[in-house]
């Protein structure tokens, strides 16, 4: 079956005055030397130190024997399978973080990959800067689990709360995970499978509304134009 071209997206300027994060390990793993060099320049600007594999085999080699705070994986790959590589890559050390950059857009790869265990899955052609906000979601680290900002909205992970600048409020659990998602991807829509797949652990889409029900109560508590609903692309923090 023949392999659908990857399109390079054109060039961003990146903002010098952003904050650079302290230099962090990424694993690029592509065999199309244009994405590749395009993403590993990106990369490098924004201050990370980039490795790069062109199969899935270097990169399973490469991964035993280094340190990467994020493993970058396509899945249409010469040789070994993406999916595999990516099967292997967690064996070998459970707590890896992977982020799946791929042209294959169905939801039934996407949930396979999330629920093997990848942390991410990014179609495709797709834009630079949502490439870089998600990078950084996953390179948080500890982060994650003090306090998280957008904008003028904060989410305490240790308290459970959030606050919009006018006091905190108590969160549950599902709620916290729910709005921690919307804010490690702000500026872009996330889709209900994805938020199904990662919070809920569901690797399909059953028919349930939890994710609206979990919606409706976020808004009820912390105002009703905080996230947006964006049709047939899911929901999106709305202060961003």
């Amino acid at each position: 079956m023949g392999r659908a071209r990857d399109k390079v997206p054109p060039p961003m300027t990146i903002d010098q005055s952003v904050h650079r994060p302290a230099q962090s390990s990424i694993l690029l793993v592509d065999d199309e030397p244009g994405i590749q060099s395009f993403v590993s320049r990106a990369l490098s600007v924004a201050g990370y130190a980039i490795d790069c594999a062109q199969n899935g085999a270097d990169a399973v080699q490469m991964a035993r024997t280094g340190e990467y705070r994020l493993i970058i994986l396509d899945l249409v790959m010469p040789g070994l399978d993406g999916r595999e590589v990516l099967v292997q890559l967690l064996r070998a050390h459970p707590d890896q973080s992977v982020l799946v950059l791929s042209c294959l857009d169905d939801v039934t790869t996407k949930v396979a990959c999330l629920d093997l265990g990848a942390h991410d899955y990014l179609t495709k052609p797709f834009s630079l800067g949502e490439l870089l906000a998600r990078v950084r979601a996953r390179l948080r680290g500890d982060t994650r689990h003090d306090v998280l900002r957008v904008g003028e909205l904060s989410l305490d992970a240790t308290r459970l709360e959030a606050d919009t600048g006018t006091g905190p409020v108590a969160l549950t659990r599902l709620e916290f995970l729910l709005l921690r998602e919307l804010m490690e991807h702000a500026g872009w829509p996330v889709p209900k499978d994805q938020l199904l797949a990662s919070i809920w652990g569901y690797d399909f889409d059953p028919g349930s509304n939890v994710v609206d029900v979990c919606v409706r109560r976020l808004r009820s508590k912390l105002g009703f134009d905080l996230i947006r609903t964006v049709r047939g692309a899911g929901y999106q923090l709305a202060s961003s």
